[in-house]
């Protein structure tokens, strides 16, 4: 017996820390951790980061089809009709003409003009070799293309792009005079904007004299390249320059003034707003975008809009902005809900969120409550762990993560506020960790002693029980115990054909008929085990053997069936690979007797059966009991009749049809069974079962069966004779069984209630 006394005692005596040492312990790590987000290092900010964009790939904004912002884009497509950038400014006066003449209420151009035009004629007249003095005269006086794209600009609501410059502008350049009139509402809002910038680079004078608005294309990007916001505003030293998309929405409105307001409570930016637009803005200024998928019905080709070759319904009162997608002008950035977007395209995103309403923000609050949610979870855990175990922790632990990652899907998905969940699951982990971790040397004491246990389990048992059934007994002690479950099972039962014979050869030596017996059902119950098989017992040259005991295997008929399979393959390698030493063995002892082929025949089939631990007290087998065992056995010895290797029942044969190739034998009584049974062949897996000659017998052969049952003795004569010229699987026993009884039955009827039953008298 195994001392559970002794080892209860032994258990006793290991030393934890106690619930005091342990809480002290989780404390300790949970002030860390949160002074940790407090700094928000970089790993952490990535962290609350891919949260966030997670959510936009889930749920990104819908565009509409009539969406209030329209691309005008200088694709590959219009470069290939066009030629080469940068086009000649003529071109974008015709591009602006066009656009106001189709009703565009603003257009802007995310591009800087920054030098002249070098395609301008008065520019070529100076700058071209060889001119006759003439035309060089001729060219001088006409009006120059940026003249005229200034014309253009002074006569349409246009606004032109700034880029801001970490690098200091030459010395005596000035900052660009921005068109709109910033108004600070609450306070400055300089010490809470970006101060890194130096320099603007802006346009030509002669052009943005003439726009009517001037904005910042300068998109903002974080450690990982990848834009998520774009400042509302720009401060270049002490100057504070709209963003392009605000400074269109102004011009678009027909105002002068953008307020850039402070909060009054809580320090930093609050919103913007240009009549009667109002946008929510992070504490330095930025608008977090609600992004949609990559939208190609934004887009129009440049080309188009520049032939005017265009349904100028698409920018009739719409918001345009002119930027490049092509991928030689490189203007490409990485968003949350995509890798690669153009960047005229975020433009426009930002355009479109603020028009729909779809702010997402990121409240001052937001740290504060994650901080508290860390503190107060990891609290909780710090007080429960120690109390009731992490086998009752780790579920409540797991539904409050869950909880709070709903709250925060919740809060986005709703209400669009960015509340990260993410730092306090995942920083209540190691204080749960280190809590259950207090516990491990007292869990390893016990679980030597468990181990102690289950060898002591395996030292009684392993000389009688196979290694698969000990393990269960060692997993599951209390299956020591007479009697058993009655479950669906599929029996298997094999016997060797002539090993007889082979055993008189034998007779003297029986040192080497050992040998062969072990090469001969070595592979055979390779077979059965490597398809989840158990063996039951070998009774000399056979094998007894079970699926679905001890382990479920739902697909135990189709498991069987493979392994039968398999055994047949294995038995003809082994004739293959021991013809030679057979024949050596067998010439030194018999002379010049002939070799004989060994065969396998195995019955399966499927039924209610009985399994469990039979036999008495003091010695018991695990095996298997019932009618459908005892007819796994009788199917065996009929694979002699029938000259057939593998004979299923009807059972087996009902689960397994579809998959392998099937043989209907015959409706038999075998003996000591008064019910008949449909007996069926396997002659192979499914690529035999696929096989157009299998398909041809199979056919003929059901038309024979069919005949025989319903007496057409002359019918089932002619079919046979169809089967044998179309038998590629030797089946000439099975054939010459029918012939045989097609003459008993015309000698001797069997009468008109004769339901082609054959009753067999061998076992």
């Amino acid at each position: 017996m195994i001392a559970g006394g002794s080892l209860g005692r032994r258990a006793g005596r290991l030393v934890v820390s106690g619930p005091s040492v342990q809480r002290m312990i989780g404390l300790a790590l949970l002030v860390g951790l949160v002074a940790l987000r407090i700094v928000d290092p970089p790993p952490v900010e990535r962290l609350r980061l891919a949260l966030f964009d997670l959510y936009q790939r889930i749920s990104p904004r819908t565009v509409a089809a009539d969406s209030p912002v329209v691309i005008v884009d200088i694709d590959d497509e219009s470069l290939k009709a066009r030629g080469q950038w940068p086009w000649p400014r003529t071109d974008m006066a015709q591009i602006v003409v066009n656009l106001v003449n189709a009703g565009a209420a603003v257009v802007g151009f995310d591009m800087i003009f920054a030098e002249p035009d070098r395609l301008s004629p008065d520019r070529y007249a100076v700058t071209a070799y060889g001119l006759p003095d003439q035309m060089r005269a001729t060219l001088s006086a006409l009006t120059g293309n940026d003249e005229l794209f200034a014309g253009t600009l002074s006569q349409a609501p246009v606004v032109l792009a700034l880029s801001a410059a970490r690098e200091p502008a030459r010395v005596g350049a000035e900052l660009p005079t921005r068109k709109a009139t910033i108004v600070e509402s609450n306070g400055d809002p300089r010490p809470y904007l970006r101060s890194d910038f130096a320099a603007v680079l802006g346009n030509i004078p002669v052009l943005e004299q003439e726009a009517r608005g001037l904005g910042m294309i300068s998109l903002t990007d974080e450690r990982d390249t990848v834009v998520r916001n774009v400042p509302a505003v720009v401060q270049v030293g002490d100057t504070i320059y709209p963003t392009l998309a605000l400074e269109m929405l102004r011009v678009a409105s027909g105002q002068d003034n953008i307020f850039v307001e402070r909060d009054a409570n809580q320090g930093g930016i609050a919103q913007v707003r240009t009549r009667p637009f109002i946008i929510p803005t992070d504490v330095h200024g930025n608008v977090w975008i609600r992004f949609a998928r990559h939208d190609p019905r934004l887009y129009i080709p440049a080309i188009q809009v520049l032939e005017n070759d265009f349904d100028h319904a698409r920018v009739r009162d719409r918001l345009v902005l002119v930027g490049a997608s092509a991928s030689a002008l490189g203007d490409i950035r990485a968003t949350p809900v995509s890798g690669r977007m153009p960047g005229v395209e975020i433009h426009a995103q930002l355009l479109q969120t603020v028009l729909m309403g779809q702010h997402l923000s990121r409240p001052h609050y937001a740290v504060g409550l994650e901080l508290f949610a860390t503190l107060m979870f990891g609290l909780a855990i710090i007080v429960l762990v120690p109390s009731i175990g992490a086998r009752w922790t780790l579920p409540i632990y797991l539904l409050v993560a869950a909880a709070l990652s709903y709250a925060s899907w919740f809060a986005f998905a709703e209400h669009r506020l960015m509340i990260d969940a993410t730092y306090p699951v995942l920083a209540v982990l190691p204080v749960f960790i280190a809590l259950v971790y207090a516990n491990y040397a007292r869990v390893e004491r016990q679980k030597a002693q468990v181990e102690a246990q289950r060898r002591q389990i395996r030292t009684a048992f392993v000389q009688y029980l196979s290694p698969t059934l000990v393990e269960e007994l060692v997993n599951r002690p209390e299956r020591l115990r007479l009697g058993g479950e009655t479950k669906e099972m599929t029996m298997l039962f094999s016997d060797v054909h002539g090993f007889t014979e082979l055993s008189e050869i034998y007779k003297y030596r029986p040192q080497d008929l050992t040998r062969m017996i072990n090469e001969l059902l070595s592979p055979l119950a390779d077979a059965i085990m490597a398809h989840w098989g158990t063996i039951d017992k070998y009774m000399g040259d056979a094998i007894m053997a079970f699926w679905n005991a001890p382990l479920d295997a739902p697909d135990h008929p189709l498991r069987a069936c493979r392994a039968a399979l398999a055994m047949q393959q294995a038995m003809r390698d082994t004739n293959d690979r021991n013809w030679g030493a057979f024949e050596a063995s067998r010439s030194a002892e018999t002379g010049d007797r002939p070799f004989i082929e060994l065969k396998v025949g195995i019955g399966v089939n499927t039924g209610i059966a009985v399994v469990g631990n039979m036999g008495s007290h003091q010695r018991f087998d695990y095996s298997v009991l019932g009618d459908a065992v005892n007819l796994a056995s009788r199917l065996e010895g009929q694979t002699r009749t029938y000259g057939v290797d593998i004979i299923v029942g009807a059972e087996t044969a009902a689960y397994v049809d579809d998959r392998l190739a099937l043989l209907e034998l015959d409706l038999i009584a075998v003996k000591g069974k008064s019910d008949p049974e449909h007996v069926y062949a396997l002659l192979g897996d499914e690529a035999v079962r696929a096989d157009p000659a299998f398909q041809a017998l199979r056919s003929s052969h059901e038309a024979m069966i069919a005949a025989y049952r319903r007496q057409d003795w002359d019918e089932a004569e002619r079919l046979i004779a169809d089967c044998r010229r179309q038998d590629p699987y030797a089946l000439a026993t099975l054939y010459m069984t029918y012939a045989l009884r097609l003459e008993g039955y015309r000698r001797n009827p069997p009468g008109p209630d004769w339901a082609g039953v054959h009753v067999s008298q061998s076992k």
